[in-house]
């Protein structure tokens, strides 16, 4: 358990440089420098992030745990399963940069909730950001953690929330110890005009979110649910104008207050129909990576049929929502020398996809011992036991592999 908690702390720290989380990373990082020199404001911040962050990990955890003692074969990463979660996210990643982009600010009523602001919302602020940091950073496994969520998920519920917690002190650990130590942050640059610059700069990064939040769902669930988000996205888009308007007080009066009421009534005309829309429509086809392999689909049968029979077996546990997994596929798999290492050895690829909920996978990952994506599993020919890659591939890990399991061919 200790070493599982220890690779959970680890592996939260680095999940902080993986690429899934750079887009929040930006709203992290205009909070250290919104006040270098306000040492109590600095830690009061990173108070609410480590909260933000930890709640919201303990509520995942809680549902995942849930889940799978009802008979759901889940696992780290289950809500992107749910293109209605991928749906919402996207819209606020959209909400996210359109803020950074000066098109309308956090009400200062929501800031004043609960009677805990600082610095005129400040804490709110930095616990939403937590919160939504660890949401965001589920489409990525570092590396440690995969082992360590594995182990969580088949332990007692206490131990498995304490491998969790352990991981979100770790997500957290980063940013908190510099806002607790003002020390640290004494290399922060000097507030000044250029930060108006920089955060209409880092609304870009959201856009991009958005942007990659759109293709998935558009795997998931096919060109209606694409049409319908991309509709509701400037309808949103619309309402968010309207509503910086209003905060601006541009009009007076009851035109003022009209304007947040057209604006609420936007918003719930996107919203209340778009669960429906995005739910009766299907997944696009074809949606794995063109490549000159031939790939087979995963399944449990297929590996019976096929494992011991004299060719190696590769198998990508994949989804389109993963991250770490389409840098793989790009860096990796389909480059030119795995290509021809497949064909030399006779390896037959397969691809189990878990872009929607999908129980034998997420069986099949439990039974390796990992709880998150990616995972690359390699059969030797001879039906011996197969061997687990490293979740970050290179070629030469792959081919190295390939060599092994299937005998290398001159």
């Amino acid at each position: 358990m200790l070493t599982a908690m220890l690779a959970a702390f680890i592996g939260g720290i680095i999940l902080n440089f993986m690429p899934c989380v750079f887009p929040v990373i930006s709203l992290k990082l205009l909070g250290l420098l919104r006040q270098p020199h306000n040492s109590a404001s600095a830690r009061s911040e990173g108070l609410a992030f480590l909260l933000g962050t930890v709640v919201t990990m303990m509520v995942l955890a809680g549902i995942l745990l849930a889940a799978r003692a009802g008979g759901a074969a889940v696992g780290w990463g289950f809500q992107l399963q749910s293109p209605l979660v991928i749906a919402a996210l996207a819209l606020i990643m959209l909400l996210a940069a359109l803020n950074l982009a000066g098109l309308f600010e956090v009400g200062l009523a929501v800031q004043r909730a609960g009677e805990i602001s600082v610095g005129k919302g400040a804490f709110m602020r930095a616990a939403l950001t937590g919160a939504l940091s660890i949401i965001v950073a589920t489409p990525c496994a570092a590396p440690f953690m995969a082992g360590a969520i594995g182990y969580a998920l088949v332990q007692p519920p206490a131990v498995a929330m304490a491998i969790f917690f352990t991981l979100a002190l770790g997500f957290a650990a980063p940013f908190t110890l510099v806002t607790l130590f003002p020390a640290l942050a004494k290399w922060l640059p000097r507030p000044g005009a250029w930060m108006n610059t920089l955060k209409h700069g880092l609304a870009f990064p959201m856009f991009g979110a958005f942007a990659w939040l759109v293709w998935v769902l558009a795997q998931q669930a096919g060109t209606t649910a694409l049409a319908a988000i991309m509709a509701a996205a400037v309808v949103i888009s619309f309402a968010a104008w309207l509503y910086g308007m209003a905060q601006r007080r541009r009009f007076g009066g009851g035109q003022h207050h009209a304007l947040f009421s057209v604006t609420a009534a936007l918003v719930l005309a996107v919203i209340i129909p778009l669960p429906e829309l995005i739910n009766s429509s299907a997944p696009l086809a074809g949606s794995q990576s063109d490549s000159s392999v031939t790939r087979m689909t995963w399944s449990p049968q297929n590996i019976a049929d096929n494992r011991g029979h004299g060719k190696p077996i590769f198998v990508d546990f994949t989804a389109s929502w993963c991250i770490t997994c389409q840098v793989n596929e790009k860096t990796s798999l389909s480059t030119a020398a795995v290509k021809q290492a497949l064909a030399r050895t006779g390896t037959l690829y397969m691809v189990a996809d878990s872009t929607k909920f999908n129980a034998d996978i997420d069986d099949a990952m439990n039974g390796f011992g990992q709880g998150s994506l990616p995972l690359y599993v390699v059969y030797p020919a001879d039906g011996s036991e197969p061997k687990i890659l490293p979740q970050v591939l290179t070629p030469s890990i792959v081919i190295n592999a390939l060599n092994e399991a299937g005998g290398k061919k001159t």
